[in-house]
């Protein structure tokens, strides 16, 4: 009987741009993203953040949500996270919405990649400074990508929008350095950090190389180099969140959380260069 009833029980739709607003009011990491599809869907394309729960095992991932946390669900075109949204109401479950029209009425980034994807950079890790040492090599990485791509085009405004990016990705590192220091109460160079480094590598789990191929976008066209750059910081932003989102300590948490909430911001400001071309 009560899997029948679930199909009548009354869900609360949102839109895009409702889950939007919702998420700017409450802050992201105050609201949970549930992605209802299957894996390979996910792997395609996701909303950065979102926790992918396939509906076969919903149950089994209820036990790991946060009951006081608005949740926003969602699929392709909301029919399966309809009925997953009433799942979750019939087990106690207070604030869920239903993203109408699914992840295809989602006009905002998006990133791509499975579940896990670059989450092994953050397993082993014991403290807050040691996400941050390594959110310093990611952005250390991409500052060098940036640099080499300026040196690969021709066109002088293909090169001046490359510098640029290397610049913002500098004031990145300086932002961690700061964070570093204020949670650690230490005075650090970035010199301390590159001594650190592992090996420099990409946002956002995916290779220079894994970047271009994607999304194929002409170097000398700026258009293209802004998306590009904004595709970078929505993998990162992915990244962190999910990193945050399994992060079992709380200042290890709220210090991805944290790195998460600025990549938004470089989005943003992305997206207003763009939108003044």
């Amino acid at each position: 009987m009560k899997f029948w009833k679930q199909f009548f029980t009354p869900v609360t739709s949102i839109n895009a741009a409702e889950a939007k607003e919702l998420m700017a009011d409450l802050g992201q990491e105050n609201v949970t993203l549930l992605d209802v599809r299957q894996p390979q869907e996910y792997k395609v394309t996701h909303i950065p953040g979102a926790t992918l729960a396939p509906m076969g095992e919903l149950y089994k991932t209820m036990a790991e949500l946060d009951p006081n946390k608005p949740i926003v669900v969602y699929c392709a075109i909301g029919g399966r996270s309809r009925v997953a949204a009433q799942m979750l109401e019939e087990e106690g479950f207070k604030k869920i919405y239903n993203l109408s029209g699914g992840i295809r009425k989602w006009d905002s980034e998006t990133a791509i990649g499975s579940a896990d994807l670059g989450l092994e950079l953050f397993t082993n890790i014991n403290n807050a400074e040691q996400a941050i040492i390594i959110g310093y090599g990611l952005e250390y990485g991409l500052r060098e990508f940036y640099l080499q791509m300026r040196k690969n085009v021709s066109s002088e405004k293909a090169k001046k929008l490359f510098l640029m990016l290397a610049d913002i990705e500098l004031l990145h590192q300086e932002q961690l350095i700061e964070l570093y220091q204020k949670i650690s109460g230490e005075r650090v160079s970035a010199e301390f950090f590159e001594g650190k480094l592992l090996s420099p590598a990409m946002e956002g789990g995916l290779t220079t190389e894994q970047y271009l191929e994607r999304f194929e976008p002409d170097l000398e066209s700026e258009i293209d180099i802004l998306s590009l750059a904004m595709s970078i910081e929505s993998q990162a932003l992915d990244l962190y969140q999910r990193a945050a989102n399994q992060a079992e300590d709380e200042n290890i948490a709220g210090t991805l959380q944290h790195i998460a909430t600025e990549e938004r911001a470089h989005i943003a400001q992305l997206a207003k260069y763009i939108d003044e071309m």
